[in-house]
């Protein structure tokens, strides 16, 4: 035994009781790695974490309710101290960000090997950063794009009211909503809109939401 001798206590949070223990049964033949529970919804989690105090919480994202997102988020929020492993099938950079963002410390994708999440479960005990080889080279990709775009610093480009209007759109708003929430013409809003765009070098909404879950500005359950 290693680690100290001391096993790493996992919670397994997925709404499917059959992927929940293939997961637990994956995770045990280690002798490092303890399953001490199991969640079925984002709230579950919640409780369950207060109740039994994992070292790592392996977090599935796409679930009835409460999403893994929030339910990371409160739990690192209530139980910093408690590392939470997002274990999905998603690995668009949209749901990478978002994920991230609400304070987990890895993202590994269901499809990778055995030995991997084992592996990627006791690094994010050790407060490792844990990214499968797929969603790394996103961010990469990612990050590199942004960059040559000048993205980086365009958002401080960018006044208050225009802050205001991005989010909206990111949130589905329409100019005509925009205008009527914000006292202002349609003509206004529209002139907004294209110097945002502008300064943001984007050209429809599909890029602004994925650029506003990148920087916080709404979560993806809001788009």
């Amino acid at each position: 035994m290693t680690m100290d001798d001391e096993k790493v206590r996992v919670l397994v949070v997925d709404d499917h009781e059959i992927v929940r223990q293939g997961i637990k049964m994956v995770l045990e033949t280690d002798p490092e790695i303890e399953v001490v529970g199991e969640a079925g919804s984002g709230e579950e989690a919640i409780e369950r974490v207060r109740e039994l105090r994992p070292g790592v919480v392996v977090m599935d994202i796409g679930m009835p309710g409460l999403s893994g997102f929030e339910a990371t988020r409160r739990i690192r929020e209530t139980s910093p101290d408690v590392q939470v492993l997002a274990l999905t099938v998603h690995d668009s950079e949209a749901y990478v960000f978002q994920m991230l963002q609400a304070g987990a410390t890895g993202y590994v994708v269901k499809r990778a090997p055995a030995e991997e999440v084992i592996q990627a479960v006791k690094r994010a005990y050790r407060g490792e950063a844990v990214l499968h080889p797929s969603v790394a080279k996103l961010l990469i990709k990612d990050y590199l794009s942004r960059v040559e775009r000048g993205e980086e610093t365009s958002y401080d480009t960018l006044s208050e009211r225009e802050r205001e209007i991005l989010k909206l759109i990111a949130e589905g708003r329409t100019n005509r909503e925009i205008a009527e929430l914000l006292y202002l013409s349609v003509k206004t809003v529209q002139a907004h809109r294209a110097n945002l765009m502008r300064k943001l070098g984007m050209h429809d909404r599909t890029e602004l939401v994925k650029y506003a879950i990148r920087k916080g500005i709404i979560g993806i359950d809001e788009t």
